[in-house]
């Protein structure tokens, strides 16, 4: 059985929440970084989503969120593309 703190990868690149934050994420259709934060303040209203999880998952948004804006914005603007 699972620890409520074991994480793995699932559906959002970068991201690694419990098995059960990612099939709740799965039933309420969230699939990407831009959803996920959008949800972010409702996450306890989502059923299986204690206010622990809810916490767990937006500490792992709040880590992965500025590497994403980092990556694009070295994508849009890295020195090679000058």
């Amino acid at each position: 059985m699972p620890h409520f703190y074991d994480t793995c990868a699932g559906p959002i690149e970068g991201l690694y929440l419990p098995p059960i934050a990612w099939e709740v994420l799965r039933r309420e259709n969230i699939q990407t970084l831009d959803q996920l934060g959008a949800n972010a303040d409702r996450l306890e209203q989502f059923d299986g989503i204690s206010d622990r999880m809810a916490q767990v998952i937006r500490l792992a948004l709040a880590y992965v969120a500025p590497f994403e804006e980092q990556t694009s914005s070295t994508k849009q603007y890295g020195s090679w593309s000058a």
